[in-house]
């Protein structure tokens, strides 16, 4: 084994690191995890899971960077060299969806080794729907792109409280928040990844993150074979350019000619790796197709802003929510009739939510029975109905 290449590159990854010197709001929750399971971290490519192992790096002493996709050598010998030559105490794996077996090491270190792991991927790992069972050796954190909050303090430098739903429902505090809607449609452009902050051509870095996940990470989690990954491509972009309503398994599987059981496969790999969100209807007696949105911009790729804005809205509110792990669902009746889009399950209340623009009124929620109905328009009104959709975004 040349343990000099691996010394080396962890020398690398620690000069890299200076530049940094902002941190992720997950940061802290991250190091604050104790216990002797391993973390780790999962989110879409371009979030900064690296940037963050490099800034535990260089915050923790007797820890050590190793990227995955970097090294040929088994992860446990290396685990194994680390703790008994180096003393190294904290572990960081980047990528680690590339090492075949990945699972069988951390379940080795974890149960031979005095070890502390944290490891990210760029796949939601169905990873862990392995034979090898990590259910209690692993604790996984999700790292979306910004908020809208988390934005504003790395475009602006400038740190607002996190507001509540309850704020929101009952229009508490709002005023220091409405100052900002002005950022918003730069966000939903694309300014919501950290790259953004030193790459003003964020679509094409976007195009190509598309590429890697659809060519690289997925054939890393799954067997597929190359023609699907061409199906998979063309799934994305059937999605990206169609409106949102009427998307679901069945119409991809009609509009590409393969069957609702490949659809669903190909959605829910895609929903893994950070492409697409996968909504539920609520209700007993309505059919069980889901509702297919994007996470944003990846829509930008297909269609120019103003032609997708609507989408881009239901993209922006679902996403949010994912975020927060909120459970929630999109409306619909019996017979397929629209009603307002989203009920959300806050604590002990429902609330129900209708996304557009300022044209929406509150004949939207005839027949709702929910005691709390917000209209969330962009641009962004405020009265009795109606507040900004933007506001959504500081609540994470």
């Amino acid at each position: 084994m040349d343990f000099n290449k691996i010394l080396e590159l962890n020398e690398l990854a620690k000069s890299t690191i200076k530049k940094f010197n902002k941190k992720r709001f997950a940061f802290n929750n991250i190091l604050a995890e104790k216990g002797k399971h391993f973390v780790g971290i999962v989110g879409p490519r371009g979030v900064g899971k690296t940037v963050i192992l490099k800034q535990i790096l260089a915050d923790i002493e007797n820890s050590f960077y190793v990227s995955a996709d970097t090294i040929d050598e088994d992860i446990f010998e290396i685990a194994k060299i680390l703790k008994e030559k180096f003393k190294i105490k904290l572990l960081l794996i980047d990528e680690i969806h590339f090492k075949d077996d990945f699972e069988i090491a951390l379940k080795k270190i974890y149960d031979f080794l005095n070890l502390k792991v944290i490891f990210t991927s760029s796949c939601s790992l169905s990873l862990f729907q392995s034979a090898v069972d990590l259910s209690r050796r692993v604790k996984l954190i999700k790292l979306y792109p910004f908020s809208l909050r988390e934005y504003l303090y790395f475009k602006k430098d400038l740190l607002l409280n996190k507001l509540t739903f309850e704020n929101i429902i009952k229009r508490n505090n709002l005023e220091k928040y409405l100052l900002y809607e002005f950022l918003f449609d730069n966000y939903l452009k694309g300014e919501l990844f950290p790259f953004s902050l030193d790459e003003p051509e964020v679509m094409d870095i976007l195009k190509n993150i598309l590429n890697t996940i659809i060519f690289k990470d997925i054939p890393s989690i799954s067997n597929l074979k190359y023609k699907e990954l061409n199906i998979i491509e063309k799934v994305i972009k059937f999605i990206g350019k169609s409106p949102v309503d009427g998307i679901n398994f069945s119409s991809v599987a009609k509009n590409l000619g393969i069957t609702k059981y490949k659809a669903e496969q190909y959605i829910k790999l895609l929903e893994n790796s950070f492409i697409l969100n996968i909504v539920y209807p609520a209700g007993s007696n309505v059919l069980k197709e889901p509702k297919i949105l994007m996470n944003l911009p990846f829509r930008l790729i297909f269609k120019d802003f103003n032609d997708c804005i609507g989408e881009l809205r239901e993209d922006f509110f679902v996403e949010i929510l994912k975020m927060q792990d909120y459970e929630f669902y999109y409306l619909k009746t019996n017979r397929g009739q629209k009603t307002p889009d989203y009920i959300v399950k806050f604590k002990d209340n429902d609330v129900v939510f209708e996304i557009g623009g300022r044209g929406k009124g509150k004949s939207q929620f005839k027949g709702v029975k929910v005691e709390n109905k917000i209209i969330l328009t962009h641009p962004g009104i405020v009265d009795k109905n109606k507040l900004p959709l933007f506001i959504m975004g500081f609540t994470v």
